[in-house]
């Protein structure tokens, strides 16, 4: 049966339609807001995390009755099934268990794979810190590039952006990710071929826009004066394909594996995170684990009624079927976390951007919601001005730390008053008497321009401090966020088959750019016909490129 023509898909329905012009500035008043308060019935606390989900659109029988929508589609077995490796990754006919890369219990799925993998990469990246891995010219690793793109950049820059204040301060991550040479470029200035190693990030080592960068700067060492021998010093791998790593140049005793139970937006946690375990060294990126386990327990064992994802997961889907809500913001009061919101673009987008159902059927409800947001102070000053007054509803997630990660007075004191004040202002709005109050008779005129609607939706998700295991809990948190959406619109959240057509097609317009016949071209639409041809015109036959 159709999602929306189950029971509870009606009784939500109509819910929404007896609540949808209540104004939440009503439920916080006095008169209304008996103790236990809306703050205490909507705030839960786990894994280091707290959730405030009190200034939603929401009330006790809101949140019953999507309960009973979780229940109905049977969240909890489908969760179960992802934890004990069973196959919920029907396209591919594969498990997900990227929850098992961060479980110590010897007796999880896949265990002793795992620590071995994890044994080695905590020696390696001990060389590469200590100073005991060096290069061509017996030099110690300054740099570190690593080379992927999607899951295997988004994860692992964002984590190691975020940690920096627990990075060794000798040596430098980068990442590269772009095909565009400016992204390649950029890093090639700021680092030298003597003490500098690359970390070649690809599943298949066939991904274009990563082994066209992996060539590139194979070729950089090269022109340096590094001999085919003396790349072992400088390249490393992380892929299931070992055979096209050594067809690369790369030594077979430095790979690292890469399985096909693990997705690559769900990778950070196992070998795909060297380069965050090389930055904040293996005790931490242990720490990165253990957070994420925490949050991987709750998530299983806590109550639907008291679960982080589980809530968030509902909330989203809350907005995005009943409200018409097409697109929610991250708003991290964080400048650590500036690359979270790219993150989780992939992690919800990528994952939830399915027209088809698990058993094949096209879907006629909603699904993923587009994810975009910046962080806050700067969020403010750019894009706020529509969330308050702009016609749209978008739901937000404010994310913050209590404790700040520097040692500067005052900033951190104003950091979060802004981020309360907004979430408040989204709520209260203001009224036409409270404007008229502001602007005074002489100024009537003004008075509609500073109305806010207000009864806009928020989330806040506090942090003790930011650190590897709240950070961990965090990721891991929107990680099942977005596979409970998943489990109640009946999608697979594991593939991406939608990513493939583009590529096909770009391999044969690529060589049609530098070599192939004008006729040939008339397979194509008009407009990418006129655009190839007039692109080829400014193509030279060889790149010149001089880095």
């Amino acid at each position: 049966m159709s999602l929306n023509l189950l029971p509870i898909w009606s009784a939500l329905s109509a819910h929404y339609e007896l609540i949808r012009d209540c104004h939440m500035r009503d439920w916080f008043s006095t008169a209304n807001d008996q103790p236990p308060t809306r703050a205490d019935r909507f705030t839960i606390n786990s894994s280091g995390i707290t959730l405030d989900f009190s200034k939603n659109r929401i009330t006790d029988q809101t949140i019953a009755l999507l309960i009973q929508l979780a229940r109905k589609t049977y969240v909890q077995e489908r969760r179960d099934a992802m934890f004990t490796g069973e196959i919920v990754n029907p396209t591919e006919h594969r498990a997900a268990l990227h929850t098992a890369l961060r479980d110590s219990d010897a007796h999880s799925p896949y265990a002793a794979q795992i620590k071995t993998e994890r044994i080695k990469m905590r020696l390696f990246a001990e060389r590469v810190r200590n100073g005991q891995w060096v290069g061509y010219t017996g030099k110690p690793i300054q740099h570190v590039v690593n080379i992927g793109i999607g899951g295997s950049d988004l994860g692992p820059k964002m984590v190691t952006h975020a940690l920096r204040h627990l990075a060794k301060s000798r040596i430098s991550i980068h990442y590269v990710s772009n095909v565009d040479g400016v992204d390649l470029q950029n890093v090639l200035e700021q680092i030298n071929p003597e003490q500098t190693l690359a970390i070649i990030v690809s599943k298949t080592f066939t991904t274009s826009e990563t082994m066209a960068n992996a060539c590139s700067i194979r070729d950089w060492f090269r022109r340096s004066g590094c001999t085919p021998d003396q790349l072992i010093w400088h390249f490393v791998a992380v892929s299931a394909n070992p055979a096209e790593v050594v067809r690369f140049g790369i030594s077979p005793n430095n790979i690292f594996e890469m399985w096909d139970w693990v997705g690559g937006r769900y990778s950070l946690w196992s070998a795909v995170g060297l380069s965050i375990m090389i930055a904040i060294g293996p005790e931490n990126f242990d720490r990165l684990l253990q957070g994420a386990h925490l949050l991987d327990k709750h998530f299983r064992y806590a109550p639907l009624e008291r679960n982080l994802p589980v809530l968030l997961g509902l909330l989203g889907v809350w907005y995005r079927n009943f409200f018409g809500s097409q697109s929610y913001v991250v708003a991290p009061y964080s400048q650590a976390l500036h690359f979270l919101p790219a993150y989780l673009q992939q992690l919800e987008m990528e994952s939830n951007g399915k027209s088809v159902t698990l058993d094949g059927h096209f879907v006629d409800y909603p699904t993923s919601a587009v994810v975009w947001g910046e962080p806050g102070t700067n969020s403010q000053h750019a894009f706020f001005q529509m969330l308050h007054q702009g016609p749209t509803i978008v739901p937000i997630d404010f994310i913050l730390s209590l404790t700040p990660e520097h040692s500067l007075p005052g900033h951190h004191e104003k950091l979060l008053a802004n981020c309360f004040a907004q979430s408040e202002a989204l709520m209260l709005g203001r009224t036409e008497a409270e404007a008229r109050n502001i602007a005074g008779c002489e100024r009537e005129a003004l008075v509609p321009h500073i109305v806010f609607p207000g009864n806009r939706p928020t989330n806040t998700i506090l942090l003790d401090e930011l650190n590897p295991q709240s950070l961990g809990a965090l990721i891991a948190l929107y990680e099942h966020k977005t596979f409970v959406q998943a489990a109640i619109w009946n999608i697979n959240p594991f593939d991406q088959w939608g990513v493939e057509l583009g590529k096909i097609l770009s391999k044969i317009i690529e060589l049609e750019l530098v070599s192939s016949p004008t006729g040939d071209l008339y397979k194509h639409d008009s407009s990418t016909r006129t655009l190839i041809t007039r692109a080829r015109k400014s193509i030279t036959a060889k790149s010149t490129i001089t880095y």
